[in-house]
């Protein structure tokens, strides 16, 4: 059994998604971010960076005690190999899928939540801050448009946790006012992985969970953005 330790965010649905597809026993381990579970010494005795999503996996391959699992690329390279799904075995694949997924997890979710931040939540609207990542945003979203130009899925033709890893992200372009019509071919692909039961059920969990307005809470944007106002 895999306990995953979750919120409803991009980053939590990236693994609920991947343990949905690969068929793996979970059990959610809720953590309620706003309230600042988050700093709680059990949690950062498995997530030393204070973030959702980690797990634990009670029964590792090796036989051996319980092992903890924390930032989202890790665990769903973990997961993959624990699966033996969703990850080449050859050495070309495996290298496609991991750039794919390095690539979201150091440009297209940072960016977009960034972007995210400052338009929907920031206090004080800042025009620079938002165009700034906006056209990041955008540039990144042009990159995968070329990317899925001449091939199924982020990493090829098969699909992967590279592409796991992006969808939960791209999903919030209609909150971030991107028009997926200037992107054909990642529109094409969304459209493609939104079919998939095992991803729909992945993205289902926690959604009776999600606080759309967290700025409006006193409590909750103190522990996420800092402010005592």
């Amino acid at each position: 059994m895999i306990d995953l330790y979750f919120a409803p965010t991009p980053n939590g649905w990236k693994i609920s998604v991947m343990l949905e597809e690969s068929g793996l026993d979970y059990d959610i381990k809720w953590v309620n971010i706003g309230a600042g579970e988050q700093f709680a010494p059990e949690f950062l005795a498995i997530s030393p960076n204070n973030r959702i999503p980690a797990i634990v996996d009670h029964d590792p391959v090796d036989g051996g005690e319980p092992v903890s699992v924390f930032e989202t690329g890790a665990i769903l390279l973990y997961l993959a190999d624990k699966a033996e799904q969703f990850l080449p075995h050859d050495l070309r694949g495996q290298i496609a899928v991991t750039e794919w997924l390095m690539w979201q997890m150091g440009g297209l979710g940072p960016m977009m939540g960034q972007h995210g931040h400052f338009k929907l939540y920031a206090p004080d609207r800042i025009e620079y801050a938002t165009e700034r990542y906006r056209k990041e945003v955008l540039r990144l979203f042009g990159v995968m448009d070329r990317r899925l130009a001449d091939h199924a899925y982020l990493a090829g033709e098969d699909y992967s946790i590279a592409d796991m890893s992006c969808f939960p992200w791209v999903q919030t372009y209609k909150r971030q006012e991107i028009d997926l019509g200037d992107f054909s071919h990642v529109k094409r692909w969304y459209e493609t992985l939104k079919q998939r039961e095992g991803l729909r059920r992945g993205m289902a969990v926690g959604r009776d969970r999600i606080n759309r307005n967290p700025q409006n809470d006193a409590q909750t944007r103190k522990t996420l953005f800092g402010l005592d106002e």
